[in-house]
């Protein structure tokens, strides 16, 4: 049987025995993503991801998980409890990714390129409210729920460089 990377064995491991120095693979049933429209500058990406990230935490409590703590004992905010995985596409996909999220009524966040040009809060949820759903200019949208519905959310874009 010809080996892959995927089947490959270890020097001195034994296939599917884990070590005991090695925890087991976390898989989540759920699956949070950020996807950003690919025209962005580097700086419109990240500042993008982080407000929409921002807003699944406060209302979805159960992405969080425990607080840190150093040696030292200083003490750090917690973190989602898994991993953000950052995606990109073009706008038309971006469009469609927003109305599936929609479809399936999963927890949804956006950033519209008005916000670019807004300054606080109030002007961004003002800038949003002004455009119908369907004409917004998406940049980006983050997206949490079942790994598989948001697979179908995100379907057409790649993954992030």
């Amino acid at each position: 049987m010809q080996r892959t990377y995927k089947t490959a064995r270890r020097a001195g491991r034994q296939p599917g025995v884990m070590t005991s120095h090695e925890p087991a693979p976390v898989r989540f049933d759920t699956k949070i993503a950020v996807l950003l429209r690919d025209d962005l500058e580097p700086w419109q990406r990240l500042n993008v991801t982080a407000f929409l990230v921002s807003g699944l935490g406060t209302e979805l409590p159960e992405v969080i998980g425990e607080p840190y703590e150093d040696a030292d004992d200083t003490a750090y905010l917690p973190m989602f409890r898994q991993p953000v995985l950052v995606f990109e596409a073009g706008k038309e996909t971006l469009t469609a990714a927003h109305g599936r999220a929609l479809t399936r009524a999963l927890p949804r966040s956006l950033f519209t390129s008005d916000l670019f040009a807004t300054g606080n809060d109030r002007d961004n949820r003002a800038a949003v409210r002004a455009v119908p759903g369907d004409q917004l200019d998406l940049v980006g949208l983050a997206v949490y729920g079942p790994r598989n519905a948001v697979d179908k959310v995100i379907k057409g874009a790649r993954m992030h460089p």
